[in-house]
């Protein structure tokens, strides 16, 4: 007898998603949404944002909503065990995908209430730049800049937009020369692929590996618009 098949179905369910703040939301002047890479959580990347906080700018650092033990699958877990996040995989990627927009939107939509007039700066980390892209060309935000750091551009963006496939976001790619992963060769690529579709993008480069770097945060931090 043939064992029968599986039929996949889905069902959409509410989740309870953890963010971090760093600094006064009311009445800020730029609210800055920070999404982390592959495997990491959201307090530990919130600190490493901290070089970026200053007067009137908020630091909003969301937490991907796949947690996993970063141990050996066959190891005993405890709860000392290290843990990670991922924002999507190849499983269910389009649903993962949806999910993660709508969460994003509606987390933006939460944190400027008291900022109504906020200016909105997204920046993606590693697996977190494909994160960005996607919220800023898919979500409900107004993004006014996308600052896309040592990760990949996502091959299933909009492609009948063009230029405005961030609504008119500038852009800023960032790459570190000591970086294994995302090479300065691969960044280059990547800005190129950017201006095939008319969009601008700025390149900045400075001398550590695949993490972010406090000097560059503040630069980008002094500029709300660096071209």
């Amino acid at each position: 007898m043939t064992p029968p098949i599986p039929v996949e179905h889905h069902l959409r369910v509410a989740r309870t998603a953890r963010y971090f703040v760093l600094g006064e939301l009311r009445g800020a002047a730029e609210v800055w949404i920070a999404l982390h890479g592959y495997a990491q959580l959201a307090e530990p990347f919130a600190r490493a944002m901290a070089p970026a906080l200053g007067d009137g700018r908020v630091i909003v650092v969301p937490e991907a909503l796949n947690r996993f033990y970063l141990d050996e699958p066959t190891k005993r877990h405890t709860p000392a065990s290290p843990v990670g996040a991922s924002w999507m995989t190849v499983q269910d990627r389009e649903h993962d995908i949806s999910d993660y927009v709508h969460y994003l939107s509606g987390l933006a939509a939460a944190v400027t209430q008291d900022a109504p007039d906020a200016q909105l700066t997204v920046l993606g980390f590693s697996q977190g730049v494909a994160t960005a892209c996607r919220f800023a060309a898919l979500g409900t935000a107004r993004v006014h800049r996308l600052i896309l750091w040592a990760g990949s551009l996502p091959t299933d963006l909009p492609t009948d937009r063009g230029h405005q496939v961030f609504k008119g976001a500038s852009v800023v790619y960032v790459a570190g020369h000591a970086d294994a992963l995302i090479t300065m060769k691969f960044a280059q690529r990547e800005v190129a692929a950017l201006a095939e579709r008319g969009i601008a993008a700025t390149l900045l480069e400075h001398d550590g590996g695949h993490s972010l770097n406090s000097e560059l945060l503040r630069q980008l931090a002094s500029s709300r618009r660096v071209r």
